[in-house]
């Protein structure tokens, strides 16, 4: 059996460049669709973003997944001064204190606070950079092989609860096929009365009867429909069984499962008696069953 993940995991790893930085790498993810890579890295790792996401395509299938590098500065960083900046804005200060007979000075404090005043640079060389991008790619197996261990460990968990899930779906359907006889034997009784009530006591054909309940029992049987539940139930326990990535394929199958309950209680709507009542009963709770399961479905890759 394969592995059966869920899309919720996370993990990090930390590492080192030789003779370099350390750095800590961080995979988070969470359901979706398809497969949908967001980078929080470093401004000077741009060729790196374009090798991480070539590597996690071939080792993810589905999720949106954040990728976070957090790098230890280790190298010299340099204290940049917008000059031609600084200049316009004493300039501009002077010129305005001119125009309105003002003595003052500007002050250079207010002026250093100025948003583009003033930058930090980190002077990291294409060699460092190389380096970091080499260590942080030899990581990539080992975070990604963690993030899948915490996947694995909630998608048999999910795995476990939508067995059970199937479970009920089947009990739910068994106890069906149990009332079916006593729906139909009701609705011949009802049938025969109201016929009876129709003609003013004249005499029907034992033939006329069985003639328009037969016709009543076709319309309102589902012996098709739980037929149909049952095959959708086993293929679906089959699915869990063969594990991978079968996401997609159960909430195809939770699809049939719930039109397969809603046709019933649409059958059945308008029976009457005890055991019309808990069929109708026992297709709502169908269908809350399966809702729930796609729920879980949802977080499976």
């Amino acid at each position: 059996m394969n592995p059966i993940y869920s899309m919720t995991g996370f993990a990090s790893q930390r590492g080192a460049v030789e003779n370099g930085p350390g750095f800590t790498l961080a995979m988070k993810s969470v359901n979706h669709r398809f497969l949908d890579l967001h980078m929080r890295l470093p401004g000077y790792c741009d060729g790196l973003e374009i090798q991480l996401r070539r590597v996690l395509k071939e080792l993810l299938r589905r999720g949106h997944v954040e990728v976070s590098l957090q790098v230890e500065r280790h190298t010299t960083a340099q204290i940049q001064l917008n000059t031609e900046l600084l200049n316009d804005y004493i300039e501009a200060f002077r010129k305005a204190a001119e125009l309105h007979g003002l003595a003052n000075e500007p002050d250079l404090n207010a002026m250093l606070r100025v948003p583009g005043m003033m930058s930090v640079e980190s002077s990291v060389g294409a060699e460092a950079s190389s380096d970091l991008d080499t260590a942080v790619l030899a990581l990539i197996p080992e975070v990604v092989t963690k993030l899948n261990e915490g996947r694995a460990a909630e998608g048999a968990a999910l795995a476990a609860e939508l067995r059970a899930s199937m479970g009920r779906l089947g009990a739910f359907g068994e106890e069906m096929v149990g009332l079916r006889n006593g729906v139909r034997e009701a609705q011949f009784e009802r049938l025969r009365a109201r016929l009876t009530e129709l003609t003013d006591g004249v005499a029907v054909s034992e033939e006329r009867v069985l003639s328009e309940a037969a016709v009543l029992a076709e319309k309102s049987d589902i012996e098709e429909e739980i037929v149909r539940l049952r095959t959708h139930v086993a293929r679906f326990i089959a699915l869990l069984d063969e594990g991978g990535e079968l996401g997609k394929r159960l909430d195809f199958l939770l699809q049939e499962l719930n039109r397969e309950a809603n046709t019933m209680l649409s059958k059945t709507s308008a029976a009457t008696g005890e055991n019309s009542l808990r069929i109708t009963e026992l297709g709502l709770e169908m269908k809350a069953e399966i809702e729930k399961a796609r729920e879980q479905v949802q977080n499976l890759e």
